[in-house]
């Protein structure tokens, strides 16, 4: 293996146990998919049956876009998993990393009519720059993926409704952060609506304001959310991964 895959499967083994730290989990189930360097579509995701707090570099499973294995390892994978990743990775060349939850706030929201409500400002990173998915059963049909795609655009987060929540990114760290940032605004939807009060919410105006200082594409908030700050939060939470278990290294 070269360096380069070494330092891919290590971020993506770092994400792993974040999304375990940060209680995303869902047991052995859902995936993180992170596209490899080169011509042959070539993935790394999560060796089927463990805990994404026992993934380590070297356990993670290499396939191609049909989620079948393409290197020997010890461990099974669940292709059927796989549908909703590779139709996106074949369609997104941004899409390098692939971030799926069933966390119970975002599977809340995903059941909500009005989808996800700018009720904060973290909620407003969000606001028109969201894709819906309506459910159509457990994600096993190669026949949703069209739709899927077609649903995605070019967002990098969607809501599917009914099922859960799914981000995706240039690169692993990217990825976690956003879907970091989406659960937390679907925690603070849940225990808003959960108040009973009436809620307040921005003009659309101001909400898509808001989205654009959010990724840095407005002027006045280029000096606070832009890609140097993302890269400090990023190494800020590969130091977390080192203390809550370094052998994600291994």
């Amino acid at each position: 293996m070269d360096a380069t895959e070494r330092e891919l499967r290590e971020q993506l083994a770092a994400v792993y146990r974040l999304v375990a730290h940060y209680r995303m989990t869902d047991l052995i189930f859902t995936h993180i998919s992170l596209r490899l360097p080169g011509p042959d579509h070539h993935f790394l995701i999560n060796p089927y049956g463990l805990l994404f707090e026992e993934i380590t570099a070297s356990s993670l499973v290499k396939i191609d876009l049909n989620g079948e294995k393409v290197e020997e390892s010890p461990y099974p994978v669940n292709p059927a998993g796989f549908v909703i990743h590779s139709a996106i990775h074949a369609a997104r060349e941004d899409a390098q990393c692939i971030l799926h939850t069933h966390t119970r706030a975002g599977c809340a929201v995903a059941g909500q009519a009005h989808g996800l409500l700018p009720i904060n400002q973290i909620s407003m990173e969000f606001f028109g720059r969201t894709a819906y998915h309506d459910y159509e059963g457990v994600a096993l049909s190669l026949s949703e993926q069209q739709r899927l795609v077609s649903d995605m655009g070019d967002n990098d987060v969607m809501i599917l409704r009914n099922h859960g929540l799914l981000t995706v990114g240039r690169t692993p760290g990217e990825a976690l952060l956003r879907m970091i940032n989406l659960d937390k605004a679907c925690q603070i939807q849940v225990d808003a609506l959960a108040g009973g009060s009436p809620l307040v919410l921005p003009s659309d105006a101001l909400a898509l304001r808001t989205a654009a200082q959010l990724a840095g594409e407005d002027s006045e908030g280029d000096d606070f959310v832009d890609s140097f700050a993302m890269d400090l939060a990023w190494d800020a939470l590969l130091r977390q991964a080192e203390r809550i278990g370094p052998d994600f290294r291994d």
